[in-house]
């Protein structure tokens, strides 16, 4: 495996902790894969963009509260590394039960990470459906 084989294998893990966070609905999981500074900006489908770890994490914890089951099946994985940044574009087919209601539906996502003291940290998520 090459250093770049390897490079794209470990924000290719990263992004699968981040989905491992979300479908596990853990906050502090999801705390763990994000870079909680004020740079940070999520959009999730239909929603405006939210800045800043304060409101991206608020945003999960309310997702989190009204959502009783998310599973994912992530495919059309591809990874992009530029020096300490890369970018993930994928599709999130996605089965969850929200607010008592069951939905299977695909979504668009892109995972933009930093690589900060040799981890992969998201600082961006955008999914469109």
């Amino acid at each position: 495996m090459s250093d770049n084989d390897a490079e794209v294998e470990a924000v290719k893990a990263a992004n699968l902790r981040f989905y491992q966070a979300f479908g596990g609905l853990d906050i502090d999981e999801m705390e763990r894969v994000w870079e909680t500074s004020a740079r940070v900006m999520c959009v999730h489908p239909g929603w405006r963009l939210l800045t800043g770890w304060r409101d991206v994490k608020a945003s999960w914890e309310g997702i989190f509260l009204n959502t009783t089951l998310m599973h994912f099946n992530i495919t059309d994985t591809r990874v992009v590394i530029q020096g300490d940044s890369a970018w993930v574009s994928c599709v999130e087919n996605i089965s969850s039960v929200m607010d008592g209601h069951a939905a299977n539906f695909g979504v668009q996502a892109t995972n933009v990470f930093v690589r900060t003291g040799g981890e992969w940290r998201m600082v961006h998520h955008h999914a469109s459906a």
